[in-house]
């Protein structure tokens, strides 16, 4: 339950009232905006709620316990607020949430309706749809180790160790989204660049990263598929850095970047092959199953 300020609480009492919604967004790096479904732009606590936004609240909900609460904010994409090219690049993604219910007639009467962190964001040709959850989230992220045979470390971390190599190249040809043909990579093994990252450093997508989702040889010419398009089409010329790859696997942690010893998964941890093998055999304390070790 919330208390409202006598004033709010007595505007809000009125036959008529004067409300309208304000969302405060704070990204990762420290850029804050402000949106408001009113016809104006209002401003307090040193934020200026922009109305030409086109923001409105859609569906919300509250959960009990440690459920992730939230609802949706709609939207349209605009040079002025939030555009396709900033939610492509991923700067809002996290980002801190914060909705108000204010008399826009007197912006000091106001209350914090709830708080929360930008989830998924839909997008078509002019609007988007951004999910809100509520801060109860946190208790949904995963937190320390897990008990897994892959690694639980990323590729260059510091518990990794390792110093990925990676190569700066330009686009020889492209189909604007997704594949991109670079001769200059032709010096890495067919797959070696797969699950690497890359990262445009000229053109109209600078500063866009994604993954790489393939690398392979195609008749002499080195070609890289994409797992996500870049919001600008993709030119020839366009240039960029990748960097090699990592499935998380003991074999490769060891025979491609000769980092066994900081392997951060359990490699010798039994799958449910095994599990299930045992009973499946005639003789289930024989051979494998007799409890010994598996790797001597």
């Amino acid at each position: 339950m919330r208390t409202l300020s006598p004033a709010l609480a007595t505007h809000a009492a009125g036959e008529a009232t004067t409300l309208c919604r304000c969302w405060s967004l704070i990204r990762r790096d420290g850029v804050v905006l402000g949106f408001t479904d009113h016809d104006r732009d209002l401003a307090f606590d040193g934020i200026l709620f922009r109305a030409n936004a086109g923001l409105e609240a859609a569906e919300t909900s509250a959960e009990l316990g440690f459920a992730t609460g939230g609802g949706e904010v709609l939207g349209a994409l605009a040079a002025s607020g939030l555009n396709e090219q900033d939610l492509s690049r991923g700067l809002y993604d996290d980002a801190r949430v914060a909705l108000w219910l204010v008399n826009w007639v007197d912006p000091s009467q106001r209350t914090l309706l709830e708080t929360g962190f930008v989830g998924e964001v839909k997008r078509s040709d002019t609007n988007f749809t951004a999910e809100v959850r509520g801060l109860g989230k946190a208790f949904d992220e995963e937190r320390g180790r897990l008990y897994t045979a892959s690694c639980s470390a990323d590729l260059g971390d510091v518990r990794c160790g390792v110093i990925p190599s990676s190569s700066a190249a330009t686009v020889a040809a492209t189909d604007g989204r997704f594949s991109i043909t670079a001769p200059a990579l032709s010096g890495y093994s067919d797959g070696y660049l797969s699950g690497g990252r890359l990262v445009f450093t000229a053109g109209a997508n600078t500063g866009f990263a994604t993954e790489i989702r393939s690398h392979r040889a195609d008749g002499g010419a080195i070609v890289l598929q994409l797992w996500q398009a870049a919001p600008q089409p993709i030119a020839i010329g366009d240039a960029f850095i990748a960097q090699a790859g990592c499935d998380k696997r003991f074999t490769t942690c060891r025979n491609k970047f000769g980092n066994g010893v900081n392997f951060r998964g359990f490699p010798h941890l039994p799958g449910n092959d095994f599990i299930i093998g045992g009973a499946a055999t005639d003789n289930p304390g024989a051979g494998p199953f007799d409890g010994g070790s598996l790797f001597q």
